[in-house]
């Protein structure tokens, strides 16, 4: 039986090819994608979660969500999506057909959470937690019902907006610091992780030979992305993170995880918004959070690719 989520995003060339994965695997029922203020502002990253959703004849149903962060300013990843929060070369972005719904995205995540069986829906935050984090605490029953949550944000050796620090948990680390400390399962699928899912050139001559529109959609994206991360942050190739999380609602072997208390640094001068993963001993039988450690390279972009190809 296909695993229902609700993929909470800030497109986002990354988040787009979640959006991507999540709708072209039978293992995964769509049932609704959130938008957050993050990689760009709520209005910027909700038209790109529409456009990807009309190149990719998505119907899942998009509802925007928060425009900031808990307490601190609005940050963007501009220096890394673009001005408009997608940057892509060398494709034509339609004007998007799907339109957005009137419903809060946090009043989705709870009426969706509360209205089916417990345990049986999981959410996919791929931006900053600033939703998720409003949904469990107008609705604390909803940590008791989720099925799991499984993140992509922190890192527990590696930062990537600051030395020490991960751009979806650094711009609002008080919501992380809620969503780290409920009680429900959480994988934290971090930098150390994502940083192994490269846009390989090989990986992109596995997209264009499937010769259709939305793959060249994806290599026009890792083409850009390329670009922005070789200038920001001297990649080679660019780390694809968010589909990562999806991946593993797919098939929980596409990477190992190893179970440890995690929490947020919410004060340091240097450390805010750092993920701690405390492994000075086996984490306890009550501990609920892990970590993702190492990827199947082959079999995630094995997923992504058939992912595409099922899509047309």
């Amino acid at each position: 039986m296909p695993t229902k989520i609700i993929l909470d995003c800030d497109p986002g060339h990354d988040d787009a090819v979640a959006m991507l994965l999540a709708a072209g695997n039978p293992e995964i029922e769509l049932l609704g994608i959130t938008t957050v203020g993050g990689n760009h502002t709520l209005d910027k990253v909700t038209h790109n979660a529409q456009v990807v959703a009309t190149i990719a004849g998505i119907d899942a149903p998009i509802y925007p969500g928060v425009t900031r962060p808990l307490v601190r300013p609005v940050e963007v990843a501009e220096d890394i999506h673009g001005d408009t929060g997608m940057e892509i070369h060398n494709y034509r972005l339609p004007e998007p057909t799907v339109q957005v719904q009137d419903t809060h995205a946090v009043d989705f995540i709870i009426d969706t959470v509360m209205s089916h069986e417990p345990g049986t829906v999981a959410l996919v935050p791929t931006g900053p937690l600033t939703n998720i984090a409003l949904a469990v605490r107008k609705e604390p029953r909803i940590a008791q019902r989720v099925k799991e949550v499984v993140l992509m944000g922190g890192g527990y050796h590696v930062g990537n907006w600051t030395a020490v620090a991960e751009f979806n948990i650094k711009i609002d680390p008080e919501a992380a610091h809620i969503v780290f400390n409920e009680s429900w399962p959480l994988t934290m699928v971090g930098l150390d992780l994502t940083h192994q899912a490269l846009a390989t050139p090989e990986v992109e001559e596995k997209l264009a030979a499937l010769g259709t529109d939305v793959a060249d959609f994806v290599v026009a994206l890792f083409d850009a992305f390329r670009k922005n991360y070789r200038d920001a942050q001297g990649f080679d190739d660019p780390p694809v993170h968010d589909p990562c999380a999806v991946a593993y609602l797919i098939d929980p072997t596409v990477f190992t995880t190893r179970k440890a208390p995690l929490d947020v640094e919410l004060h340091g001068s240097l450390t805010t918004g750092m993920t701690v993963a405390d492994f000075r001993a086996p984490a306890a039988d009550t501990c609920t959070t892990q970590v993702a450690v190492d990827l199947d390279f082959d079999r995630f972009w094995g997923l992504v690719v058939d992912a595409v190809k099922r899509i047309g």
